[in-house]
């Protein structure tokens, strides 16, 4: 047999093989080379679609260092101004309609002392910040509900162990609060034990004082020893609002304890954040509608207390024997009642029970009945009178920036620093505005 000619585009190989042409090697080629091209336009469709539909938790994402502009000098101090001045504002936007509030409260704060809060993600750990923030909230809480009492119940060791009784004197609050020895954090927390001894605490107050429980809760678990839902119902029963702050996640008993109960529930994302959700709490909550037998028109019938106004003994008076601590001082109150001795005031005469307050913390728990009316940010100089008086703040005479800052009007901040009262159309300057609104609660224009 002759032999084949053999032909450089042909290879042996089997009759069962691949056969490998040239042609089918270009062919290949090309539709490689159009399979990249494919996969290319796939990608480019797949990131526009990405850029389209962003994550839900990247639509309330904003990176802080594009808010942070630099003025004409190069300095940041301006933007830090207005970051501070703006979250400062941020709380007085609330409306300031009359709501009807209970101006005597009695509040049980809970805290988690348990293994969890030894956590290092809020510095220096959570035990140490929970106690530093709880400390500047018992004065604040004091300094705007003088006529309240706090006490104080820990969570450790599956049990709820009492830290401090029910006081309306803060230094004894502060005292349990500062003794960090009898608060070392142990064991698993028991939400159902501390507010069962929270509730009984309260059990014995009258009906026109609120009651509340405050929870700063840092575990993720709960050793109870039945049916917290039993708890959360007696506690829905007694009407007392309980209010959470969770520093590590939102658990699900968490938030019914507060929807249920009408309470406030926040999870702390850092340090600052802790405390803007910790002093949301200060003010007094509304009361809740109730039905009257006049039906939803009708005016709710109001309480009447008796008080007391003592009589404040001076230093130079003889000494005596208190009848709250059976200590011998000279200083002291004198109750209208009875004539017995305490040491401070607001508080229950132990002889006759009466409640004695003096007139200045009466006049002070009033001011949340009555807040004064939010300043409106001017965000436009275009058409005002500028006389001499208007260049500076009415209360502290600074003088006002005549630059445009970069805050955001959107959030109640004026860019010229100017905030107006409504009624007597003065300017404030943002330090004065939140001062009037926190601290002496009237406005030095016009008296309201």
């Amino acid at each position: 047999m002759a032999p084949r000619n053999r032909d450089d585009n042909f290879m042996d190989v089997d009759s069962d093989s691949d056969i490998s042409l040239l042609g089918d090697v270009e062919h290949r080629g090309k539709g490689k080379g159009k399979g990249k091209v494919i996969d290319k336009r796939k990608k480019d469709k797949g990131k526009a679609k990405a850029k389209e539909q962003a994550y839900t938790w990247e639509a309330s994402y904003t990176r802080s260092w594009d808010t942070v502009q630099e003025d004409e000098a190069g300095s940041l101090q301006g933007a830090v101004e207005d970051l501070m001045a703006r979250g400062r504002r941020r709380r007085l936007l609330a409306p300031a309609a009359a709501i009807r509030r209970t101006i005597i409260r009695h509040l049980v704060l809970l805290l988690d002392l348990s293994a969890a809060m030894m956590d290092r993600d809020m510095r220096p750990t959570r035990f140490d910040l929970m106690l530093q923030y709880a400390r500047e909230f018992v004065v604040e809480w004091f300094d705007q509900n003088p006529l309240g009492q706090i006490g104080v119940v820990g969570m450790r060791a599956g049990i709820g162990e009492r830290i401090g009784e029910m006081s309306g004197n803060p230094q004894d609050v502060l005292k349990c609060l500062s003794e960090r020895s009898r608060l070392e954090p142990t064991g698993e927390p028991s939400l159902q034990n501390a507010i069962e001894m929270a509730r009984s605490s309260m059990s014995h107050l009258p009906t026109h004082s609120s009651r509340e429980i405050l929870i700063i809760f840092g575990s993720l678990t709960t050793c109870d020893p039945g049916n917290i839902h039993d708890t959360l119902d007696a506690c829905v029963k007694n009407k007392i609002r309980i209010s959470v702050v969770a520093l590590a996640a939102e658990m699900k008993i968490s938030r019914d304890l507060c929807d249920k109960t009408g309470g406030q529930f926040g999870v702390a994302m850092n340090e600052g954040h802790f405390k803007d959700i910790l002093f949301e709490l200060v003010p007094p909550p509304a009361q809740r509608a109730v039905a009257r037998a006049g039906g939803p028109g009708a005016n709710p019938a109001a309480d009447l207390m008796m008080m007391g106004f003592p009589t404040r003994l001076p230093d130079s008076s003889p000494p005596s024997l208190c009848a709250c601590h059976s200590d011998m001082k000279s200083e002291g109150f004198l109750c209208p009642r009875c004539m017995a001795k305490v040491c401070d005031v607001p508080t229950d005469c132990d002889i006759c029970g009466l409640m004695i307050v003096s007139s200045p913390h009466l006049a002070r728990s009033y001011h949340h009945l009555f807040p004064v009316k939010p300043y409106e940010a001017v965000t436009s100089m275009e058409g005002e009178s500028t006389p001499q008086t208007a260049s500076s703040c009415h209360a502290c005479a600074r003088i006002f920036s005549t630059s445009v800052s970069t805050a955001a009007t959107s959030e109640g901040m004026s860019p010229w620093g100017r905030y107006r009262c409504p009624d007597c159309h003065n300017d404030f300057c943002a330090e004065c505005d939140v001062f009037v609104h926190d601290v002496i609660h009237c406005c030095p224009g016009c008296g309201k």
